[in-house]
């Protein structure tokens, strides 16, 4: 039981177990912000429209404007945290320190300029005979 309770502590303090639910977290209430900025700006746009039919807008003309007004909620939202996953991504980019290149693998044959290994002491396109720099 407790090495159960260790792993399930391991994965649970993963970096990107604990930032999903931060994202889910502040996904849900931008949520709500977005549908009070739907509701209370652009519904009464949608609404203000000339209306389609006898009844009012009510029926297939109410239907469209709800519909309208869900998708400009939706386009809003994955707008807003696209930009704020985009400027999370800059700024964890800005901190990783940049990796030292590796070490060469290869070099150039001086006779025929080919790619050889880097130990090597003769080149086997051309077999002409290296200087060789013993490791140090």
């Amino acid at each position: 039981m407790k090495k159960f309770l260790q792993e399930f502590k391991d994965f649970a303090m993963r970096g990107n177990v604990v930032d999903m639910a931060v994202g889910v977290v502040i996904g849900a209430a931008f949520g709500k912000v977005v549908t009070s900025v739907v509701e209370i700006f652009i519904n009464p746009i949608l609404e203000a429209l000339p209306k389609v039919g006898e009844n009012g807008g009510t029926g297939f003309a109410g239907s469209l404007i709800s519909f309208a007004a869900v998708l400009i909620e939706f386009i809003l939202t994955a707008l807003v945290l696209f930009l704020i996953i985009k400027a999370m991504n800059k700024a964890k980019s800005m901190t990783k320190k940049p990796e030292a290149p590796a070490a060469p693998t290869t070099k150039k044959c001086p006779f025929c300029c080919s790619e050889i290994a880097i130990e090597a002491t003769r080149c086997p396109n051309c077999t002409s005979e290296l200087q060789y720099a013993p490791k140090k």
